[in-house]
Formats: structure tokens, sequence, C-alpha cells
């Protein structure tokens, strides 16, 4: 199954990184975090991936079509230049990048897609945020409801401390809030081709208009997540996942069982 990763944007809350680069190619632990993010798919052997560009498109073609060179180590011979890779590890990635616009919404960008993705059913995702989804999980949610479309909704992470108030008397105060309600689209959609449909702007955002539609047709269905996710939007957000990159395994590579339910008593997406 193909999966389309949206990026294209400015990142301007990152614009002390993305001045110069686009915003994927922004660095979690000395990776871009699209790769990142590829890794999570690939982990369910979803390894067939279209990057929707725009921004700054050329440094992501230059990235993929140099990345057997990234990924492994080299030996060559200075004198005839002849080059032999030493593979560290087997990516298996297929990557297309599609330059989709400097100026298109989400939408749009999928829309300039739909050649690519053909009649089969596909998947969007944005390559600034990480989470533990169980694709294959997913997936099968998806294929159960016959429905258009899959949102992966997330239980967003603390920005502010917690305070728990009965009265006017203070409970408990606590740096990171342990308990949610909200939830937020987090990405990680499934697709069937109909939602073409629903994509009529370029300069429409997806989270917009395609989305109201959807789900005024009774179209959109929200696939739970309580594991791990976390955007990278703005300097902190990049910190953060910085300092939790090096756990063997990264928080979002983790797929226990135990990483997948709702516990109460754990922290969700709390870093």
């Amino acid at each position: 199954m193909k999966t389309i990763l949206l990026a294209g944007g400015l990142g301007s809350r990152l614009a002390e990184e993305t001045v110069a680069i686009p915003k994927p190619m922004v660095e979690v632990g000395g990776r871009p975090i699209i790769a990142r993010v590829m890794d999570i798919y690939s982990h369910f052997n979803q390894n067939d991936f279209i990057v929707a560009a725009g921004y700054k498109c050329l440094m992501l073609k230059q990235f993929f079509a140099n990345y057997h060179l990234i990924a492994n180590d080299i030996s060559v011979d200075v004198d005839t230049g002849q080059l032999n890779l030493k593979p560290i590890s087997a990516g298996g990635w297929k990557v297309s990048v599609v330059d989709t616009g400097a100026d298109t919404m989400t939408s749009g960008r999928i829309r300039r897609l739909r050649d690519w993705v053909g009649d089969e059913t596909f998947m969007v995702t944005y390559s600034d945020g990480l989470g533990n989804v169980d694709i294959d999980r997913l997936i099968a949610f998806h294929r159960s409801h016959g429905k258009l479309a899959t949102v992966t909704a997330v239980q967003p992470p603390a920005r502010f401390g917690n305070m728990e108030i009965a009265g006017e008397q203070v409970q408990a105060f606590t740096e990171k809030v342990r308990r949610y309600e909200t939830w937020i689209n987090g990405g990680f959609f499934v697709f069937e081709p109909g939602v073409f449909d629903y994509l009529v702007d370029d300069m429409e955002p997806l989270e917009q208009s395609p989305m109201v539609n959807l789900t005024r047709d009774g179209q959109l269905m929200a696939f739970k997540h309580y594991g791990f996710w976390h955007p990278m939007d703005t300097v902190r957000d990049r910190n953060a996942l910085n300092e939790v990159c090096h756990q063997i395994p990264p928080p979002w590579l983790m797929f226990d069982e135990a990483s997948q339910v709702p516990d109460p008593a754990r922290p969700v997406a709390v870093i």
C-alpha cells in the first residue's frame, strides 16, 4: 500500500531551522524526522512512499537520491573512483519525491498525486509527527468499517503543568498533565480513492472542507491511538523529541501491547 508523506510546508514556527532546510529534514537524533516517520511504517512492512514535496523540494530529492550513501558505509578507490557500498541494514524503501507546488495546501498536495496512487487504498500522514501507531491495526480498523476515510485520533501532549482543584483548594500540582479528554487529528490516515472527490481546491487545507464534508457525509472514522504521539511544531518540540530518541527502542517504535491500550495511571504522549 502506498503512503503519502506530506512534506511541503514552510514550518515557520521552526524558522531557525527551516530558513535553510525544509521542515521534514529537521533532525531528530541525527536523522531527518521524515526518515523517523518512515521507520514507523517500515516496521509494518509498508515501504512504498510518495513524498508530497513543496518548499525546498530539491533538498528532499537530493536526500533520497543519495540515501544509499547516507545510510550505509562505503569503500572508495580514490584512484579509480570505484565505490562499493557496505550495507549496514536493509532499508527496503521505494521512495518517489513529487513537487506538488510551493504554495499548495495539504488537500491540494494529495489531489495532485491521484495518478501516482491509482485506484487503491492508500495512507497519508504528516512528516513532522511521531507516534507508535500500530499500522496493521489501523489498516484492519479501516477495512472493518467500510467508509472512505480513517483518521488517527490522538491525545495531545501537555504544554503546561496541571492543577487539580476542589472548590478553591489546590489538591495536586503536577509538572506534566497525565489525563486527557481531548482528541485531535494525529495524521496517520487511511483513504479510499473516493476521498479524491472531496479534494477540489489546491489552496484548501485537508483539515478544513475535505474533513468537514467527509464528516457530514458519515465517511470519516476515528482510530483511537492511546500510545505515544508528539508533533514537531516548535523548537521545544524538537528538543523534547531529541531527549527521548536515544531510548532503545525510541517511544515511537515501541509497539508492545501495553503501549497501545488506555491506562489512566500512565502518562499519554507526555515528554
